[in-house]
């Protein structure tokens, strides 16, 4: 899961948004490089079948972090840009890079000249910010940055199966690293903190996403003039069951 956060060293009193941290660090990418990356082309494969865009469309993946689906999407013949917040994320992805497949740093608050024919927010990368209207403004720069027939996806968790399976602690470890992971929900946000020692330090870092249910996402889109056109519960596209399903994953134009 992606997530928004508060990190800092525990030798670095300097702290700012989660997000713009954590994500940048080499820790990040450790803890989770054991994703699910064949289901998550599967769902792409779905998504795309469904949506039948057209060959060469206009995609943007939306926090892309290092840029793996965006260099799967390309491969499935569309002109790519992947967009990420974090600077050391697209150092990366941009060794990836062709005619058809390019990437910037950008803030999803912010909507783009150009238009697409399909914008995905994929992997819960929605829900980072402290402030309601930042979320609002996100889901407005997504509609102004869509063609007059383009399609928007944001493929969030569904937070109602979330908080019932919550794990509040375990440790896992990965390339000799504890990560110590504490779970919680508090003041409508689900709370992941993360602490472990590595390179001579200690560190502490927080991941916190708003638990948005469908009906949150619904309010927030009719406020953004937004029409909802359909609602999936997994990456195999299956129908939507508010206490079973494993996703939240909304098409939208």
């Amino acid at each position: 899961m992606s997530t928004i956060l508060n990190s800092h060293s525990q030798t670095d009193n300097q702290q700012s948004s989660w997000y713009e941290s954590w994500f940048d660090t080499k820790y990040y990418h450790i803890l989770y490089k054991d994703r699910n990356y064949r289901e998550a082309q599967v769902f792409m494969d779905n998504l795309t079948h469904y949506l039948n865009l057209p060959e060469k469309a206009k995609v943007l993946d939306l926090a892309c972090g290092k840029g793996r689906h965006s260099i799967y999407l390309n491969q499935l013949g569309f002109d790519v840009i992947g967009a990420d917040l974090s600077e050391n994320s697209i150092v990366e992805a941009k060794k990836n890079e062709n005619d058809s497949l390019h990437f910037v740093v950008h803030d999803m608050r912010e909507s783009y000249e150009e238009k697409f024919d399909a914008i995905f927010n994929l992997f819960t990368s929605f829900g980072y910010f402290e402030n309601e209207e930042d979320n609002l403004q996100t889901l407005v720069a997504i509609k102004e940055s869509l063609s007059e027939y383009g399609f928007a996806v944001i493929d969030f968790m569904n937070v109602h199966q979330v908080i019932a399976n919550l794990i509040p602690e375990e440790t896992k470890t990965v390339d000799d690293i504890d990560f110590h992971i504490k779970r919680f929900v508090l003041d409508g946000f689900i709370i992941k903190q993360i602490d472990f020692e590595a390179d001579g330090k200690s560190f502490h870092f927080e991941e916190k996403v708003k638990a948005f249910t469908l009906e949150d996402f619904q309010k927030m889109m009719d406020e953004a003039g937004i029409y909802l056109l359909d609602t999936f519960g997994d990456y195999k596209l299956k129908k939507f069951h508010k206490n079973t399903s494993e996703r939240l994953i909304m098409i939208f134009k």
